[in-house]
């Protein structure tokens, strides 16, 4: 008998680009990240299989796939790599934190984040936004992104951290700046360099980390000084006991909770208003419906409440459709720890997982006339006929953002407060761009004119 040599079958593997110039792909993706997510979601599915920094990357672009991962095997993912080198700065926190860590973390933090809390917050980001709006000038220009950015800034300040950070933020905001460079994917993968390299972007990385550590710890050590409560997150964490030592955290603990709460707690909502601010302007239909809700809603002379939030569903749909085409965290990574199997393909142990809001949220399948703004989409009874994970804005699973109904909440108030005055109108000088790093921001900021309303 002949005996032939057979070769084994070629691995079952998902559609993909085929071989690319090392580093091609991850220059295609520095100088346009959502461009090149969507091409390949366009051309090859709903899962895609490509080689990025040198890993084997997976891009899901099925709601049943990304539930797969954040929900139904989420414990087979950890964090990707970009979340896992921001440990440099946000230490074991919510946002960067696994397994028991995370659960101890999420356990300490969620009482600030109840229902009857957050009624709380309402008055004080509603005064807020008044005290925003009496501030503008009728005709006055100025960048939207960074007021909305310093308004939930103070917000996140006075409500979890009892303290009023007036005057504060534009040094925040350069120190956050400076801090996501690790959003970059070069620099990303020379993280563990930026504690010595001599390069400016490593002494500003540097010089932001300490700026950081210097407002939080002093946060702590004040509070534990005055032993005044506020009943406020930092009393949570100040007070808590760790379940398993019976001890109360440390201060590192106490210090990566608040930094990521603090940052991540203002960051998003307000690039979420400002991307309202930029397609209400585009779009003066949807623009006189808001206006024509809140004037019904709310007079004149009264401050919006937490009980005026579920009377206002065209602006909650203006905020959910502005999330949908802009949506602040417009990209999830994480990492494969066993092998597993996704859409009938084999993901191997290890591989690059990746899941775009930018993506999903815009696709014609989910939602009919994807790229246009369509508030009314959240007020009819399709919405309940979508898949879960088509639109995801907040994660989903057991890493679902812990703030989600904070920021709900401080969004609709927010928009309503500041809308019941003014319109705003877009600088011909200043376009409009994107900028896709840690979360979705205006490139260069956001500049519009005041236009008070009659």
């Amino acid at each position: 008998m002949i005996h032939t040599l057979t070769r084994p079958s070629a691995p079952h593997r998902p559609p993909g680009p085929g071989f690319s110039i090392p580093g091609q792909r991850l220059l295609a993706f520095r100088r346009d990240p959502t461009g090149l997510l969507t091409g390949l979601a366009r051309t090859y599915g709903d899962i895609v299989q490509f080689r990025f920094a040198g890993r084997t990357a997976f891009l899901l672009n099925h709601p049943d796939f990304i539930q797969q991962v954040l929900v139904t095997e989420q414990s087979n993912f950890t964090k990707g790599r970009a979340l896992q080198r921001m440990r440099l700065v946000l230490g074991h926190g919510l946002l960067t934190s696994e397994g028991s860590r995370h659960q101890q973390a999420r356990r300490l933090v969620q009482p600030a984040f109840h229902h009857e809390r957050i009624a709380s917050y309402a008055a004080t980001m509603a005064t807020e936004a008044q005290r925003t709006g009496a501030a503008w000038q009728d005709g006055a220009t100025f960048d939207v992104a960074k007021a909305m950015n310093h308004l939930t800034l103070r917000i996140v300040g006075q409500t979890l951290f009892g303290t009023d950070l007036t005057g504060q933020e534009d040094r925040i905001a350069a120190a956050l700046d400076a801090l996501f460079v690790l959003s970059d994917p070069v620099h990303l993968m020379l993280a563990p360099l930026l504690a010595w390299l001599p390069t400016p972007t490593a002494r500003r990385f540097r010089t932001a980390k300490e700026f950081f550590d210097r407002l939080i710890y002093g946060l702590i050590d004040e509070r534990r000084q005055s032993g005044a409560g506020q009943g406020d997150l930092l009393d949570l964490l100040l007070a808590s006991v760790d379940e398993e030592t019976g001890r109360p955290p440390d201060d590192q603990f106490i210090r990566d909770q608040s930094l990521t709460l603090l940052l991540a707690g203002h960051e998003t909502t307000a690039n979420a208003l400002a991307w309202c601010w930029h397609l209400l302007a585009a779009h003066p239909q949807s623009e006189a419906k808001l206006h024509e809700e809140l004037d019904r809603v709310l007079p004149a002379d009264r401050v919006a409440g937490m009980a005026d939030v579920g009377d206002l569903p065209f602006t909650r749909a203006v905020l959910s459709e502005a999330m949908r085409l802009y949506p602040p965290a417009w990209v999830i990574g994480r990492a494969a720890i066993e092998e597993c199997v996704i859409g009938g393909y084999t993901v191997p142990a290890g591989s690059m997982v990746i899941l775009s809001q930018w993506v999903t949220q815009r696709d014609p399948r989910y939602f009919p006339y994807a790229d246009s703004f369509l508030p009314e989409r959240w007020l009819t009874d399709a919405r309940d006929e979508r898949p879960k994970f088509a639109y995801f804005p907040f994660g989903g699973g057991q890493r679902v953002c812990i703030g989600a109904q904070f920021a709900w909440t401080e969004g609709v108030l927010l928009l309503a407060t500041l809308a019941r005055r003014w319109r705003l109108r877009p600088v011909d000088s200043h376009p409009v761009q994107m900028d896709p790093r840690v979360t979705l921001r205006p490139r260069g900021g956001l500049w519009m004119t005041t236009k008070k309303r009659a």
